[in-house]
Order: C-alpha cells, then sequence, then structure tokens
C-alpha cells in the first residue's frame, strides 16, 4: 500500500511559478512510476507528466511541455512538479499518482488527494 501527499498549491499570478511536491510512503518508492494529473472545474482529470522510477525517462503533455518538469527524489521518497509561465487555463486540482512498474499502459494504483493551483490573470 502507497498512500501519498500533495503540497505546494496556491494562487499565483500568470505567468509566476508554483513547486508541488507528493510525498510517498513505502520502501520501494524507486520501482514506482510516478505521476501528476490535474482536473479542472468541469472537465475530466487529465495527464500533465510522469517518471520512471530511475527518474531518467519522463514524459509530459502537449500542453506543458517546457513549462512544467517533473522530479523525483528517490531518498526522501518525494516527487515534484516544478510549474513554469503558469497560465490561467493551467488552474486545477493538481493530484499525484503511483503505480507499481513503467509500464505505459497500465492503470494508476494509488492517488492523493489533490492540491489546488489557481492561476490568476
Amino acid at each position: 500500500q502507497v498512500q501519498l501527499g500533495e503540497s505546494g498549491g496556491g494562487l499565483v499570478q500568470a505567468g509566476g511559478s508554483l513547486r508541488l511536491s507528493c510525498a510517498a510512503s513505502g520502501r520501494t518508492f524507486s520501482s514506482y512510476t510516478m505521476g501528476w494529473f490535474r482536473q479542472a472545474p468541469g472537465k475530466e482529470r487529465e495527464f500533465v507528466a510522469a517518471i520512471l522510477g530511475s527518474g531518467g525517462i519522463r514524459y509530459y503533455a502537449d500542453s506543458v511541455k517546457g513549462r512544467f518538469t517533473i522530479s523525483r527524489d528517490n531518498a526522501k521518497n518525494t516527487v515534484f512538479l516544478q510549474m513554469n509561465s503558469l497560465k490561467p487555463e493551467d488552474t486545477a486540482v493538481y493530484y499525484c499518482a503511483a503505480k507499481y512498474g513503467s509500464s505505459l499502459n497500465s492503470n494508476y494504483d494509488y492517488w492523493g488527494q489533490g492540491t489546488q493551483v489557481t492561476v490568476s490573470s
């Protein structure tokens, strides 16, 4: 069982930056692919970014490529999402998720409670 807890959300002006963190429980954190998703009001949850266990391979949604960076610190069981050049359309609840292994096609098994990010224009 993996428990996830996000932090770092808040209110920021357009063009600003935020750094989200997600702390995970468990002893085999490096065996998990970690992902960030977001859900805006009235919209479906969407993929934002993912990073494999070793940290060497990362994936991004086209909408955030070049602005967001996902990283992880396996020694601290933590994954990060650095968000730069934020836009009002980035406003959403951001969720951290984890799945065992490195398959891109498998579902995420564990989810955090989410953290609100609001970008004002």
